[in-house]
């Protein structure tokens, strides 16, 4: 892709000392959904078993790119900012198909950050070269799979950051279900870093979600574990929209049906409709033209 310049700076080359800016409008973000197709065109090998990893993260970064507009119309954003969130979502995963191609798996910690991986990829390539708050995007894709985010940021910076981690939940839990769902047919075990598919799971994890903590991925052993991860994401939800997908998609009834029956498991999806259901009276009360009063307090 050739590093997207406004046609104000007179096809300036990219070493001029004059710095031009464009604005994230319609056509920056064709040019970067175009730059992004024949990136990850040249992964594809051809062969089916490798492919559809490929495609697996390419269709989810459509998707997130689908779920981060709804919840940026949601809170009323204006159309650059909705562009700017939207260009965010379709860059948040650059770096996983790097990471495949170099560790066949997804999971950090047995490869790479796929986040920071991302970013330096899209430094290197000088994508976002004259594109206005660059920096901010690349700060959100840096952020997007972090445990927490940093409390020094701006408070711009950390609106779309939470968008894009909403949006990237939204749809990783379609993906798992999906997964679970047809599991011992043509699933991809990659998608669950092939983690064990054992009896039982983790009293400590139970122990954190019945806390209203998210789990933290070094105490997942086994798939069941993974499970209550994912569930605990619902504590690191962000926004009203996002909170309305996950209740008109019963994601949580849903993941109800994938783990064993048992007290401690019956206990934490007690709290966690609990708490669900306390987000939504609080959300009735929220103005949704006012963007920075709809970022739920933790």
């Amino acid at each position: 892709m050739e590093i997207l310049r406004s046609p104000a700076c007179g096809g300036l080359p990219q070493n001029d000392m004059t710095l031009c800016f464009r604005a994230m409008d319609t056509k920056t973000v064709e040019s970067l959904k175009s730059w992004f197709d024949e990136y990850v065109t040249g992964f594809k090998s051809g062969d089916p078993a490798y492919d559809q990893s490929i495609v697996l993260k390419e269709e989810h970064t459509r998707r997130v790119c689908d779920e981060i507009m709804y919840i940026g119309k949601g809170l009323g954003l204006p159309e650059n900012d909705l562009r700017l969130a939207q260009a965010i979502a379709l860059l948040h995963d650059m770096g996983r198909f790097e990471q495949y191609a170099r560790y066949r798996t997804f999971n950090d910690r047995q490869s790479v950050n796929h986040a920071e991986l991302g970013v330096q990829i899209l430094r290197e390539r000088r994508v976002l070269e004259s594109v206005e708050e660059r920096e901010l995007i690349l700060r959100a894709v840096e952020y997007h799979n972090r445990a927490a985010l940093p409390q020094d940021e701006t408070e711009r910076c950390l609106l779309f950051s939470r968008m894009v981690r909403d949006a990237d939940k939204l749809d990783i839990w379609r993906v798992f279900l999906d997964y679970y769902a047809q599991k011992g047919g043509k699933a991809d075990p990659t998608v669950v870093h092939f983690l064990p598919d054992t009896p039982g799971f983790s009293d400590n994890i139970c122990k954190g979600l019945l806390n209203r903590r998210s789990v933290n991925y070094t105490e997942v052993k086994n798939l069941n574990d993974f499970k209550l991860l994912q569930i605990g994401w619902v504590y690191d939800l962000n926004f009203a929209p996002s909170f309305r997908r996950l209740r008109e998609r019963k994601i949580v009834e849903k993941y109800c049906e994938f783990l064993p029956e048992s007290k401690e498991i019956d206990a934490v999806f007690t709290v966690v409709r609990s708490y669900l259901k306390k987000k939504d009276r609080e959300m009735r009360d929220v103005s949704v033209g006012d963007v920075y009063r709809v970022i739920v307090p933790h």
